[in-house]
């Protein structure tokens, strides 16, 4: 049975935390917890996808989507959408104190695989797949 909770914010850094907590929730209500290791990477790549999409997607609607699904497996699939056309790219980062650059870095090193798909010109968006 697949288990999934999509919703939009508004592209404020205030909706990154509203993100994580709904999804949080979501994944502790269907059966997760900090133990099965997924809970805690899934919240934390949905935070930084979200984080890029009010960083740097471009949002003319007025907001970007987040869908999590929760597989029969208790994997978990992220999606993250924005209108942006550019893609994601995994860059070199600096000093760890640099703060900025690391989440496709985490995305590339905590989910089993993930991608972008292409919206017809309205966007992207970009997809991960939490082993549970």
């Amino acid at each position: 049975m697949l288990r999934r909770d999509a919703f939009r914010l508004p592209p404020h850094p205030a909706s990154v935390p509203l993100a994580r907590t709904r999804v949080h929730d979501h994944l502790k209500a269907w059966g997760h917890t900090a133990d099965d290791g997924a809970l805690d990477d899934t919240v934390l790549l949905v935070s930084e996808l979200a984080t890029n999409a009010v960083l740097h997607g471009v949002v003319v609607k007025g907001e970007f989507e987040v869908a999590v699904t929760v597989l029969a497996d208790g994997s978990c699939f992220i999606e993250v959408s924005d209108e942006s056309p550019a893609e994601p790219e995994v860059r070199t980062v600096g000093a760890w104190e640099d703060e900025n650059g690391r989440g496709m870095r985490l995305l590339d090193a905590l989910a089993e695989t993930w991608g972008v798909w292409w919206r017809g010109g309205r966007g992207k968006t970009v997809w991960a797949l939490v082993r549970g």
